[in-house]
C-alpha cells in the first residue's frame, strides 16, 4: 500500500470510529477518558458509581476492540484515552504488545486480583472472569460421561460435539491454554479429535452452540459461562447444564475482561484510581450482576444466579500465555482443519 492510500485509510478509519461511537469530551483534572470494547450498558453503571464515590467524571468511547487498538496506535501521544478496556486476555496482551499501556502494579491491585489474572509486567489487569467450560444436554448425556477438554476428543463423542469457530478469540485462548499444558504435539491430537467429533459446522457464537444442542445436532459443547447465564435467564427450563472441566487436573480454563492505563494517559493518577476501584468489592459485585460473570476479586461472592452453577477449580495459567501462544494456536487449528 502506498503512503497516500495508507493516509487515506487511516483518515477513513478515524472518521468511521468517531461517527460510530459515543462522543468523548476533553479530559480535565477531575475527569478521565476510557476507550471500551465493552458495551455501554455493561460499563455505564460502573462509571456512574465511581463518579459518585470519588467525584471523578468518566467520559467513554465504545467500539470494537480491534478498531479501538488501531485508534490508540494512530493517536499516539495525542490520545485523549487514559484507560483501555476490552475482553479476553489475548486482546489485552496484544494491546500491551503494541506499547499502548503503562505498567501499574499497586498494592491494592495485587491484594484484590490474583496474579494469574494480571499481566506479569502490570500492563493490564483482569476485572471480571468468565469460565469456558462444557455445556451438555441433560436429556442425552449422563454427566458421569464427562471429565475434561481432552476427553471431548475421544471416539465416544463422535458426531456429538459442537464448537465455536476457530476465528473467535475465545477459541484461540482456549487452544493456547491446551498448548501451554500439553505441548504442541499433544494439543494437535486433542484439536484433531475435536474436529473429528463435530456434529455440525463450527458456530459463530456460543449461543448458537447451545441452540444446536437444543436442536439435537450435538450433545455437548464448549461455551463461556455468561452465555449460558443469558440463555437460562430467557429459558429457565432449557434442558442444558454446565459441567466443570478438568477438575482433577488443570482446572477450568478461565478468561477475563480487563483494562490497563494507557501509555500516554493525561490523567494517569485518576485512571489508576479507577482501576483500583474496579477491583473493589462494590465494583466487583456490579460487574458480576451485569453480565453473569465471576468476580476477579476472589474475596467477593458471585452473583446469586451465577452461584447456583456451583464452585469449581480455575486453571491458574497466567493469562498472558493466551496472547503469547495465540499465533501457535491459530497455526495448529489451521493444520488440523478446525475452521
Amino acid at each position: 500500500m502506498n503512503i497516500k492510500k495508507w493516509v487515506s485509510s487511516a483518515i477513513m478509519l478515524s472518521v468511521a470510529l468517531v461517527s460510530s461511537m459515543s462522543a468523548v469530551q476533553a479530559a480535565s483534572d477531575d475527569s478521565i477518558t476510557v476507550y471500551s470494547a465493552r458495551k455501554e450498558h455493561l460499563i455505564k453503571p460502573l462509571f456512574q458509581a465511581f463518579t459518585q464515590d470519588t467525584g471523578v467524571k468518566v467520559d467513554y468511547l465504545t467500539g470494537k476492540g480491534g478498531a479501538l487498538i488501531e485508534r490508540l496506535k494512530l493517536e499516539g501521544a495525542n490520545t485523549p484515552a487514559d484507560m483501555f478496556m476490552t475482553v479476553d486476555a489475548g486482546n489485552l496482551w496484544y494491546a500491551g504488545s503494541q506499547d499502548l499501556f503503562q505498567s501499574v502494579q499497586t498494592d491494592i491491585l495485587k491484594s484484590n486480583i490474583p496474579a494469574y489474572l494480571r499481566d506479569p509486567q502490570g500492563l493490564w489487569t483482569g476485572l471480571s472472569v468468565r469460565a469456558r467450560t462444557i455445556v451438555y444436554s441433560t436429556d442425552r448425556v449422563n454427566p458421569n460421561e464427562l471429565s475434561s477438554y481432552e476427553n471431548l476428543a475421544s471416539e465416544k463423542w463422535n458426531g456429538r460435539l459442537c464448537l465455536r469457530t476457530s476465528k473467535k478469540v475465545y477459541t484461540k485462548s482456549l487452544v493456547a491454554s491446551v498448548i501451554y499444558h500439553h505441548g504442541k504435539e499433544k494439543a494437535g491430537d486433542i484439536v484433531n479429535g475435536w474436529v473429528n467429533n463435530l456434529g455440525a459446522t463450527p458456530n459463530a457464537k456460543d449461543s448458537h452452540v447451545m441452540n444446536a444442542i437444543l436442536a439435537g445436532q450435538c450433545d455437548v459443547g464448549l461455551v463461556n459461562t455468561y452465555y449460558f447465564g443469558r440463555l437460562i435467564e430467557k429459558n429457565p427450563e432449557a434442558p442444558l447444564k454446565l459441567f466443570w472441566a478438568n477438575q482433577d487436573t488443570t482446572g477450568v480454563h478461565v478468561n477475563v475482561s480487563g483494562a490497563g492505563v494507557t501509555k500516554h494517559a493525561s490523567n494517569a493518577a485518576s485512571a489508576i484510581q479507577l482501576l483500583e476501584w474496579l477491583s473493589s468489592a462494590k465494583a466487583q459485585a456490579i460487574y458480576g450482576s451485569l453480565n453473569k460473570e465471576y468476580p476477579a476479586n476472589q474475596n467477593i461472592a458471585a452473583d446469586e444466579v451465577v452461584s447456583t452453577w456451583g464452585s469449581f477449580k480455575q486453571d491458574n495459567m497466567n493469562l498472558s500465555q493466551a496472547g503469547i501462544l495465540q499465533s501457535e494456536a491459530v497455526k495448529l487449528m489451521q493444520i488440523k482443519g478446525y475452521r
